[in-house]
């Protein structure tokens, strides 16, 4: 799973899972742009986990330029390329929380998820993409959610967002292969700032973000040849989600649809996913149960 040398960007990286991603990524010998918009008690948060990063003798910047403009997204590609000569890891992890029942959400509030989640996500690869097909090498890990997959309630334009980001990677993934380019989605389940009011404290504390940044070293690997993946990764949990078709049923031109319905919608031949909701969690971390399916 090597990384020594290897030039990375990693947003949302002042605290949280994008901390984790950043300081594993450093201790594991990458050169780390760490990008945040955040503050601390007056220090900006990006510039925390760089100093931390320093001290414990790695290499790395702090970046505080906004993932939610174009001009954002190439900045961090420039700082990446200004101070360590090149880009070879993107991490988009950079992410806001607008939550709100669909009936009370507001147009500034749709806007401003899908700006920093799905905009953000397309204007940091799109500034990186030509330099990595340029050197034949890149990884990109794009960071969604089982909310994108499986939705959650309140989380309309976040869901909307989370799950535009695998649209996105699934087209980059078959554009870069041929380059070794390889793009791949991480949905990450962790105690997080923006997580940690749904879970219970048990559940909480067994959720550390920093079990799922193994997930983001083997994917940012120069040993990988995984392109097109979803990785779900949390409290030391590694599986994989997948986009599933049924067999279906044909029909003759003028037969009625609706007596095939049930089968249409069967999914027996398949393995369906149940959604990861903090009940489901539960059972998997706290229960014990690895399974998926919650019981009746």
């Amino acid at each position: 799973m090597s990384v020594e040398g290897r030039v990375a960007i990693v947003t949302g990286a002042g605290q949280g899972l994008g901390r984790s991603y950043a300081l594993a990524l450093a201790a594991a010998g990458a050169k780390v742009v760490v990008n945040d918009i955040g503050a601390i008690d007056g220090v900006p948060s990006a510039e925390r986990v760089a100093a931390e990063i320093r001290a414990a003798g790695g290499e790395a910047v702090a970046n505080t330029d906004s993932v939610a403009t174009a001009d954002g997204g190439q900045a961090m590609v420039d700082s990446a390329l200004s101070n360590f000569g090149g880009i070879d890891i993107l991490v988009s992890n950079a992410g806001i929380e607008r939550n709100q029942s669909y009936a009370k959400s507001s147009a500034s509030q749709w806007s401003e998820v899908i700006d920093v989640h799905l905009n953000g996500t397309h204007h940091l690869c799109h500034a990186a993409w030509p330099h990595m097909l340029a050197q034949r090498r890149g990884r990109l890990i794009l960071v969604t959610s089982p909310s994108g997959l499986w939705g959650n309630f309140s989380q309309a334009s976040y869901a909307a967002a989370k799950l535009g980001i695998i649209g996105l990677a699934n087209v980059l993934a078959i554009e870069g292969k041929a380059k070794n380019v390889l793009v791949n989605c991480l949905a990450p389940i962790a105690t997080t700032p923006m997580s940690q009011h749904l879970l219970t404290p048990e559940l909480a504390e067994k959720l550390d973000p920093d079990l799922v940044a193994p997930a983001v070293l083997q994917l940012a690997s120069d040993a990988l040849d995984t392109t097109g993946a979803i990785l779900i990764a949390g409290g030391g949990w590694f599986t994989t989600a997948h986009i599933a078709i049924a067999p279906g049923v044909h029909i003759a031109p003028g037969e009625a649809l609706a007596p095939h319905w049930p089968a249409i919608l069967s999914g027996d031949t398949l393995r369906p996913g149940a959604p990861l909701d903090p009940d489901t969690l539960d059972k998997i971390f706290v229960q014990g149960d690895p399974g998926l399916q919650p019981t009746a």
